[in-house]
Formats: structure tokens, C-alpha cells, sequence
């Protein structure tokens, strides 16, 4: 038996070893001040309350290199504290037997009220290791934390993962060995550093002409809430009967009172979409199987217009989450896996309610995404729920048909048909895999379009060709270029991406007969205008035919660099320059570097320096060199790569 003495002194003799791993282990999400005080929280929080049996614990095994097997009091502990980091990147409303998958949430407490705290910065290469963990998984942080900071082997790793509630330990490890950790980082050094040590703080103050902002306004607030809680002590019927999670009312509106009558939604006719002068959301007829369900509308009404504590709300960065200004228009009242879901639309953005199909008493969802400007493009669809790993759209009325493709199949991959119902819901569609492992990418096929799941309400559009002349990718160089670009697409989940357009702008003979390599620049354009991404992209020639073991036809390109935001290979900047270090099969080091087709020189400086009069350069550079690129145009301007 482990009691809670055993436990206590393990705790305090390494709790700073426990909290580094707590704070490895949790969502980078959160950012570094909630990472800090959740780490602490997690671990504080793992002595047992009651003397407590080892038998749900994966004690120590017997080391075979001589050092002293760990103590099973922190064994205990430690497992403990790991599950509970796991469990806080897992955030899930559930419905009986079902998961309704939840935006991810940092905990209320603890708080520390007008401080930040957070971990002293570190040098380049902890910075590195940093964004190789935040790509990770949480399962994959865990392995890698336990292998760096407690020197454990693999095969104690799988039993201390699975008895904290992995499903799949080989595949965290299979994805923390293909981490882009920097060199080094192997051997724990850089875990053990300042910059992943929650115990040794900076502590900064928080924005102070905001808090007194608050301040003020918090005082406002109690203010009208006891007028408002004297109004709602007079006689009267208040805002409806069953709002399900939705907070209580503050006061009598006429114009927000009519927002919320499921009688005032408007709904288009069933062929509006045919003789609508603009073909978009707003031609969309109200369908599914609840369309008059007055108490569901009601409660989807009323959790948008005063959400409450058990209404989880997200929305896609730039969207608003405020209540409508009127009515909205019902787009889709009906079940989907297992849940009751109503999609609304107000001109502005799509809002999406889901609750337990048998009623609200576990709590809601509510997810907003910005669609104003869209087209009948980009109106062809909406995600409708999310489960299990699979994905149901609800498709646009002018959609004669779905089809479903795997990006990474290339020009050979034939598009399956996809069943609808007669409301328009597709069967599941799988969802793009997270973390490392991109061994397909689906992709939907409708009215001649491409689209993909980036995790938001709509799906993100795919294009391809120069900025301003871009189109659908049809053609076996458009699904190629797709192909090797599409394990790059997660850079850009969850953003409010509206259309992703890749654009091969040179292709490149490289030295020492290294074949034809292709450059790509990828940019990804938000429904809100600011926060687009832009990514250039070396992608090498394929050595052999791709088929053989172990081998991928179409492998992933090399990201040379990125850029976020800014007008970098976009209709107002249509110009692109990049360039890598690549080493030819001889062994020798290459600065290879191209520009689109309107560039007449190229010039490398710093570590490397070279020039051409034309658009490619190749020089020869040593391992590790940097070089600063700039490229002239024909009117003399000049601008500098992409970095």
C-alpha cells in the first residue's frame, strides 16, 4: 500500500521535477502564464485523498544500467500528475455514452490577479524545441518528456502511458521520435533548461489601464444587475419558460425579446437558391427533421443570445460572439450523431448550437464562424457535427454531388462518391490526422470544387495558380503541387481560413545532377481579410518511382520559409523568392534559391554570396550557412525572400 504520507514526501522531496513535467506535458494552448499556474495546480492536486492501493499504478521496474530504480511513492505521484496533464488537453461535453468533442478551455483557478508569471526565456535552441513540442500531441509530449527529463526506456514509457489512459502509447512514441527537436535535445539537456522550468519565474504585471477599465466596469455591471434584478422581481413571465443552459435574462428588450421567437426566424423557400441574386447562405432553405421543434429553437436562441456557465462557446479568430441584431435565418434544425444540432445564420457569421439529443441537461456547444462575402464557393457547405475522429457536412442546395479524394494520392487518386441524405447530410468523412502523422489528407469534391476540413464551421476552399489568375487544382501538375503541400496544411487549422491557393512559381534544374526540383508558395486567405499565411515551399524531385517499401509517391516538400500576414505572393504582391540549403548526392553543400517568372536577378549575402541575372541561383555554401536573399524586378524595385 502507498499511503498519503509516502506520497506527501515524494511530492514535496521533487516537486519541481514534477511540475517541469507537468508543464511539457499540458496544452501549449493555454500560454505560458495559465501553462505555469496549471502545472502547479495539476500537481498540487495529486495526493490521494484516502491510503490508496499501487495496484492502479505502474511501479518502477528494475533498471538494468546500475542506477537505483525511482521510488514507488513518486512512481505513484508522478502517474498521477500525468494523467491529470493528459486529461486537461482533452476537454469533452459529454451525452450519456457519447463525446461531444469541446474547444479547448483553460481552467478558471488558479488565478494570480494582476501578475503574469511565466519561465525565463531561453536561447535558440529551446525556442526550437519549444514549437517542435507545441506540434506534438499531448500523448507525444508525455513520451518524450519521459524519456528526456526521467531517463525511462521505451517499453516503460507504454505501460506508464497506458495506465494513464493512452489509447495508443506506440503511436505517441512513433510521433515524439519525429519530432523536429533540435540538436542536442536527445538527451535532455534542453528540457532540464530555464526556459521549461515552471518553478524559476519572470513576473510581468498585467495590462493596467485595462484593469482599470474593469474596474469601472465591473462596477457598472453590479450596478445595473441589481436594477435588473429588481425589474425581474415584478410580476411578469420573463423571457420564455425553457431556456435550457442559457443564463437568466437581465431585462425586457423589444428588439432582443424578437430575436428570440422561434416564430420570427425567416426561412428561405426550398428554390430560393435558383432565382436568388446572391447565391449564398441566404438562399439556403431550413432543413432537417426539427425544423419545428419550437423548445429547441428556443433554447438555441436563447444560449446565442446570453450563453451560460454550461454553454461552451468558440469562435474562429476576427468572428464576433455577441447576439443577434434581429432574427436570424434557420439553416438546419435536425440529429446528427447522436446530438441536436441547429445552424442559424445572421449575414454576418454561421452560428452552430449542439445539445444531447434528448435534451440540454448535460450542457451545450456554440461555435461561431465569420461568412460574410461568401459566394456560392464559398457557401457549398457546413460542418454539421464532429465525432469520433469523422466529419458530417451539410451541403448547399445547388450541390448536385459529393465526392471524396485523398490529397496525397495525387494525379492518379480517383474520387469515391459520397452518400447524402435528402436533406443534404453527407455520410462521416474522415478527418485529417493531428500531429505527425500525415498518411492521407481528405479532401471533398462538390460543383467542381476542392475543399478540406481546417477545423472550422466551413470548409476551407483549395485552389491553385498565380496570385489573380487562381483556380480549381484540376490537371496532374495542379494535383501534384497538392499532393507534397498537403501535410503542410495543419500550420493553418483553426484560423478562419477561408481559401488556401498553392502556386508553383519556378522549377529548378539543382547541380551535380540532382534532377528538377519544383518551388511552391502556399498562401492561406482569412474570411476576416488580416491573418493570411504564407509559406514557400522546396519540393526535391522524387528519387525512384515512389513505390517501393516504406516509401511515399508523393513525399511532403521542404517549408524554406513563412510569413504571417502581410501581401507576400498574394493578388496585391505577386511576386515570390525562397531559397534552402540542399546537399547534393556527392556530399556537397548548395545554396539553391529561385523567383517567380517577373524576377531578373537574384543576390545572396552573409554567410553565402553569390548573384545571377536571372531568377535561379545555385552557390556553393557549407552546412548550416545563412544567407540573406533579395531579388530585382524589371522597374528596378527590388524585395527580399520570404523568412
Amino acid at each position: 500500500m502507498i499511503d498519503v504520507e509516502q506520497a506527501e514526501a515524494a511530492l514535496v522531496e521533487h516537486y519541481p521535477r514534477l511540475v517541469r513535467l507537468a508543464y511539457l506535458v499540458l496544452p501549449p494552448g493555454l500560454g505560458r502564464n495559465r501553462r505555469v499556474l496549471t502545472a502547479h495546480a495539476v500537481t498540487q492536486r495529486a495526493l490521494p485523498r484516502h491510503r490508496t492501493a499501487a495496484a492502479d499504478t505502474v511501479l518502477p521496474a528494475q533498471r538494468t544500467d546500475g542506477r537505483p530504480a525511482p521510488d514507488p511513492g513518486y512512481a505513484f505521484v508522478r502517474q498521477r500528475v500525468l494523467r491529470a496533464a493528459l486529461a486537461a488537453g482533452r476537454p469533452a461535453l459529454r451525452f450519456g455514452s457519447r463525446r461531444l468533442p469541446l474547444p479547448q478551455l483553460p481552467p478558471l483557478l488558479p488565478q494570480v490577479w494582476g501578475l503574469r508569471l511565466f519561465p525565463r526565456s531561453g536561447g535558440a535552441d529551446e525556442l526550437a524545441l519549444d514549437q517542435a513540442l507545441s506540434a506534438l500531441s499531448a500523448p507525444a509530449r508525455a513520451a518524450y518528456a519521459l524519456r528526456g527529463l526521467e531517463g525511462l526506456g521505451d517499453r516503460e514509457v507504454r505501460r506508464i502511458l497506458a495506465a494513464a489512459g493512452v489509447a495508443a502509447p506506440r503511436e505517441a512514441l512513433a510521433e515524439a521520435d519525429a519530432a523536429a527537436a533540435p540538436p542536442g535535445s536527445r538527451d535532455g539537456s534542453l528540457l532540464d533548461s530555464g526556459e521549461f522550468d515552471p518553478c524559476s519565474l519572470q513576473a510581468r504585471p498585467t495590462d493596467l489601464i485595462r484593469r482599470r477599465q474593469h474596474v469601472r466596469a465591473a462596477l457598472a455591471a453590479a450596478v445595473a444587475a441589481a436594477v435588473c434584478g429588481a425589474l425581474l422581481a415584478l410580476p411578469g413571465d420573463g423571457w420564455g419558460r425553457d431556456d435550457g443552459a442559457a443564463a437568466p435574462p437581465y431585462a425586457r428588450n423589444a428588439a432582443a425579446e424578437a430575436a428570440l421567437k422561434p416564430a420570427e426566424l425567416t426561412r428561405a423557400p426550398g428554390d430560393a437558391w435558383r432565382t436568388a441574386v446572391r447565391t449564398d447562405f441566404s438562399a439556403w432553405p431550413a432543413r432537417g427533421g426539427r425544423t419545428h421543434d419550437t423548445a429547441l429553437l428556443r433554447r438555441a436562441l436563447a444560449a446565442w443570445a446570453r450563453p451560460g456557465d454550461r454553454v461552451q462557446v468558440s469562435a474562429t479568430p476576427g468572428t464576433p460572439s455577441g447576439p443577434a441584431a434581429g432574427p436570424a435565418q434557420l439553416l438546419y434544425a435536425g440529429e446528427a450523431d447522436g446530438a441536436a444540432v441547429v445552424l442559424l445564420y445572421d449575414g454576418l457569421r454561421v452560428v452552430r448550437y449542439a445539445e444531447a439529443a434528448d435534451g440540454p441537461g448535460g450542457g451545450a456547444a456554440l461555435d461561431f464562424a465569420r461568412t460574410d462575402g461568401a459566394d456560392a464557393a464559398g457557401a457549398a457547405a457546413l460542418v454539421l457535427s464532429r465525432t469520433d475522429d469523422n466529419v458530417r457536412y451539410l451541403t448547399a442546395p445547388w450541390v448536385r454531388s459529393v465526392a471524396l479524394a485523398d490529397l496525397t494520392g495525387g494525379p492518379e487518386e480517383r474520387a469515391a462518391p459520397l452518400h447524402r441524405s435528402a436533406d443534404g447530410v453527407t455520410d462521416p468523412v474522415p478527418a485529417p490526422a493531428r500531429g505527425s502523422s500525415c498518411t492521407r489528407w481528405p479532401a471533398l469534391e462538390m460543383t467542381g470544387h476542392l475543399y478540406t476540413d481546417l477545423g472550422e464551421l466551413t470548409p476551407a476552399r483549395l485552389t491553385y495558380g498565380a496570385p489573380g489568375r487562381a483556380a480549381e487544382p484540376a490537371g496532374r501538375a495542379a494535383r501534384t503541387a497538392w499532393a507534397r503541400t498537403a501535410c503542410q496544411l495543419p500550420a493553418v487549422r483553426a484560423r478562419g481560413v477561408r481559401e488556401v491557393n498553392a502556386w508553383e512559381y519556378a522549377r529548378q534544374r539543382l547541380p551535380e545532377h540532382g534532377g528538377t526540383a519544383a518551388w511552391l508558395c502556399t498562401r492561406a486567405e482569412t474570411w476576416r481579410g488580416p491573418g493570411s499565411r504564407t509559406m514557400a515551399q522546396f519540393q526535391p524531385p522524387v528519387a525512384g518511382d515512389g513505390d517501393g517499401p516504406g516509401t511515399r509517391r508523393y513525399p511532403p516538400g521542404a517549408v524554406a520559409a513563412r510569413s504571417e500576414g502581410g501581401r507576400d505572393c498574394g493578388p496585391r504582391s505577386p511576386h515570390a523568392l525562397a531559397g534552402v540549403l540542399w546537399k547534393s548526392a556527392a556530399g556537397h553543400w548548395w545554396l539553391v534559391a529561385a523567383g517567380s517568372d517577373e524576377v531578373r536577378g537574384v543576390a545572396a549575402g552573409g554567410g553565402v554570396t553569390g548573384r545571377t541575372k536571372g531568377r535561379l541561383l545555385a552557390v556553393r555554401a557549407t552546412a548550416g550557412a545563412h544567407a540573406r536573399l533579395t531579388a530585382r524586378l524589371p522597374g528596378g524595385g527590388r524585395f527580399t525572400a520570404l523568412h
